[in-house]
C-alpha cells in the first residue's frame, strides 16, 4: 500500500507551495542514503500526497496523477570546502542580499518576515566574497526527533535555501529549485550552534548550481549537497 504525506502550510517557500528543500526532504526519507530528489510541479500545502517506492529505489510523489517529484538512489562525488567559523558565519549574515528585500520573505527556511523563532532563520552572506556564503543556524527541539536528533526533512531544508544565494551569486532572481542531491553524513543533536554555508557551482543557460554544507561548530561537515536552481522567463 502507498504512503500518504502532506506538507503543512507552515514549511512553505513561495506563500502557496512547499519549500523546496523541506519538500525534498519528505522524499528523501524513503530513500536509504544519498539521494538525488528533483521537483517537477511546485508541491501543494496541506494535500494528502500519495508516495510510490519502485523495487529499483526510485520514489514518485503524486498530488492524485500529477507528479510531483520524483527521487531515486545516487553517488554524491561532491568537494566541500573547509567550513567557516561560527564568528565568520555571523559577520556574514549581516550582509544578506535579501535582507531588505526578499522575494519570498515568509519562506519557512529564508524569510524575513516570519514571526520569530517560526522558521529556521538561516540569512547567508558573503564571508569575504561570493566565492563562499554562511550563517549560523540555532536548531531548537521544536526539529528533533524522539532521540533528540534534527529530524531528516529539517536537514535537507538547511541545504536548500543557501544554495540559491550563492548559484545566483546574491543577485535577487527568480529562479525556483528543480533538484536537490543531499547526502546527511551523521546524525545531528538539535541545541548545539551549527554552521550553514554555500559555494557557486557555476551555471548552464537558465540553470544555477550551488553546493551547500552544515558543519559542526568545530568544523565536522554532517551534511552536503548539490542544488539545482531553474531561473524562470521573465
Amino acid at each position: 500500500m502507498a504512503a500518504q504525506i502532506h506538507i503543512p502550510s507552515r514549511f512553505n517557500g513561495p506563500p502557496d507551495s512547499g519549500n523546496g528543500g523541506y519538500s525534498c526532504g519528505v522524499v528523501a526519507n524513503f530513500i536509504d542514503g544519498p539521494a538525488r530528489v528533483r521537483l517537477h510541479v511546485p508541491p501543494p500545502l496541506d494535500t494528502p500526497m500519495t508516495v510510490a517506492t519502485f523495487a529499483d529505489g526510485r520514489v514518485e510523489l503524486r498530488d492524485a496523477s500529477t507528479l510531483v517529484a520524483s527521487a531515486a538512489p545516487t553517488e554524491l562525488a561532491l568537494e566541500v570546502p573547509a567550513a567557516p567559523g561560527v564568528e565568520e558565519a555571523a559577520a556574514a549574515m549581516a550582509r544578506h542580499p535579501a535582507r531588505d528585500a526578499h522575494m519570498f520573505p515568509t519562506c519557512f527556511v529564508c524569510g524575513t518576515k516570519r514571526p520569530q523563532h517560526d522558521g529556521m532563520e538561516l540569512y547567508p552572506g558573503p564571508v569575504n566574497d561570493w566565492n563562499l556564503l554562511a550563517c549560523v543556524w540555532h536548531p531548537d527541539a521544536s526539529f528533533a526527533d524522539d532521540n533528540g536528533n534534527i529530524r531528516a526533512e529539517f536537514m535537507w531544508s538547511a541545504l536548500d535555501c543557501p544554495g540559491y544565494y550563492a548559484a545566483l551569486r546574491g543577485e535577487m532572481r527568480h529562479a525556483v529549485l528543480g533538484q536537490l542531491e543531499g547526502q546527511l553524513l551523521a546524525p545531528v543533536a538539535a541545541g548545539q550552534t551549527l554552521v550553514v554555508y554555500a559555494w557557486p557551482m557555476g551555471n548552464d543557460g537558465r540553470k544555477h548550481y550551488g553546493g551547500t554544507a552544515v558543519a559542526s561548530a568545530s568544523g565536522e561537515v554532517y551534511a552536503s549537497a548539490r542544488t539545482t536552481w531553474i531561473e524562470l522567463k521573465s
